[in-house]
């Protein structure tokens, strides 16, 4: 089955339409000008800031002239992983999708419904003819994947709106009312090479086969770190004369790495001692990651390494740094409040770099775990840049706009009563209500698993529940 034949047919054929353009972060130029021409096809009012945030408005249907203005927000750039044997270039390709029973995913990549969904539904909304709903003004953000400039650049006073639907929660029963804020821990050491020791074999070491996912929302499912696996098999072996001649590890911040690669010399009785690793490995992840893959095999010989002090200090340094749950909530049952992700490892010709993200809800402890985490490397004397920092959510349980989607949500849906919550992963919600105080705000959306991985897919009856609730909200916000 074609997705485009997929109900309700509006939103999957704009779906459609938008993963055709190529959008990873920081090269939106071409998903800009598509909402550009989109808006302005449509004869509506089509502005884009200077950040590159595209605002198109509409106006009211009959009878709901005097409702609120709602500003209904999406962002439009997307996380680009792809497996390791998939052949894909992000900046020339559109996502290539596929039905799988109720899911929509795509072949090898992340499908982008993260955030292309509600991108796409509030193109819906634009386009329609018989959605009942008060004057919209319709926002899309740029690069919220990679540090949220959109939103934090956004122009005031071009939005006039009083509400703020935000369409970037991932499970169909969620309201989100609150987030984690974030920093990012970068960190540089040059180190000088030498020559691989005498009697030292040169080994290719691969970790794969991991889950992956969203380094926020998923944190606390404790799924594997290819970085910190990684460095687990190469910890502590001077016995075997091991040097690191090369790591390259993980792929974006925002994602819990599924792959490492490395390149190591050391002596061949080393092999019988990281055969037990794997072992323990393997055994340690069979549930959470049953698929996790490790292998090694000899390759050509280095000539040059890592010294076997800095090969130690560099494993020590990366064995000491905080990866995983950092602290629960203590007023949210259930909820991560502070985290860390050691998203990247590289290591080659001379240099040792790794990115790593931190997120709390709480801003002294999101400066507290960033610390925790920038601490081994300056013991090391790395560079340390904290950078990318951006403000947590805070809840408002009683908002209005919350008491109208849980009303509707329960009429419509049996009674059933939806979660509200805060999310240990960054929405554009408390950055925007800096730029615009005062803003009425809940996030919502539908069904998506695996986001920021190659397994990312979205339920089909998930998507068609969320469009009937985004239209039974519309219908319903209150007068001015």
């Amino acid at each position: 089955m074609n997705v485009r034949d997929l109900e309700p047919k509006t939103v999957w054929n704009h779906f459609a339409d938008l993963n055709a353009v190529p959008r990873l972060s920081k090269k939106e130029e071409r998903v800009i000008k598509f909402m550009q021409d989109f808006g302005t096809k449509l004869g509506f009012y089509t502005y884009t800031d200077a950040a590159g945030n595209v605002i198109i408005k509409k106006p009211a249907t009959a009878g709901m002239e005097d409702k609120q203005t709602v500003i209904i927000q999406s962002h439009l750039d997307m996380v680009h992983q792809k497996n390791a044997d998939t052949l894909f270039d992000f900046d020339t390709q559109g996502i290539e999708m596929v039905v799988d029973g109720d899911w929509v995913r795509a072949k090898g990549t992340t499908l982008g419904a993260d955030n292309g969904l509600g991108v796409a539904a509030i193109m819906a909304i634009l386009s329609s003819t018989d959605v009942a709903h008060p004057a919209i003004e319709a926002l899309f953000t740029i690069d919220e994947e990679t540090g949220m400039t959109g939103a934090k650049e956004l122009e005031k006073g071009i939005l006039n709106g009083t509400i703020l639907l935000n369409l970037d929660t991932e499970d169909d029963d969620e309201f989100s009312i609150g987030c984690a804020g974030g920093i990012d821990t970068n960190t540089h050491y040059n180190y000088s090479e030498e020559a691989v020791l005498s009697g030292s074999q040169t080994y290719k070491i691969t970790v794969n086969g991991l889950n992956g996912g969203h380094s926020g929302v998923q944190i606390n499912e404790e799924l594997g770190n290819a970085n910190k696996i990684m460095n687990r098999l190469m910890y502590n072996c001077q016995e075997h004369q091991l040097q690191i001649v090369e790591v390259n590890g993980g792929s974006l911040r925002n994602a819990i790495p599924r792959e490492s690669f490395a390149t190591i010399a050391a002596l061949p009785s080393f092999l019988d001692e990281f055969e037990q690793r794997v072992i323990a490995l393997k055994l340690e992840y069979n549930v959470q990651d049953a698929d996790l893959s490790i292998h090694i095999e000899a390759t050509s010989h280095a000539n040059k390494a890592m010294s076997l002090a800095d090969t130690q200090k560099v494993t020590t340094t990366l064995y000491a740094v905080h990866n995983g749950v950092f602290r629960y909530s203590r007023t949210i049952d259930g909820l991560v409040e502070t985290s860390s992700s050691l998203a990247r490892v590289i290591i080659k010709d001379g240099e040792f770099v790794t990115q790593s993200l931190q997120r709390s809800s709480v801003e002294s402890g999101k400066k507290d775990v960033a610390n925790t985490v920038a601490a081994p490397f300056r013991l090391m004397n790395c560079d340390v840049v904290q950078e990318g920092d951006y403000p947590s959510w805070t809840p408002n349980p009683n908002s209005p706009i919350l008491d109208i989607l849980v009303a509707k949500y329960k009429a419509l849906f049996n009674n059933e009563m939806p979660k509200v919550m805060a999310i240990h992963a960054g929405l554009e919600c408390g950055l925007l209500g800096e730029r615009y105080p005062g803003l009425d705000m809940v996030s919502f959306g539908p069904t998506i698993k695996g986001a920021h991985s190659p397994d990312e897919r979205c339920g089909i009856k998930s998507t068609q529940k969320f469009w009937r609730f985004l239209k039974e909200i519309l219908a319903n916000i209150p007068s001015k």
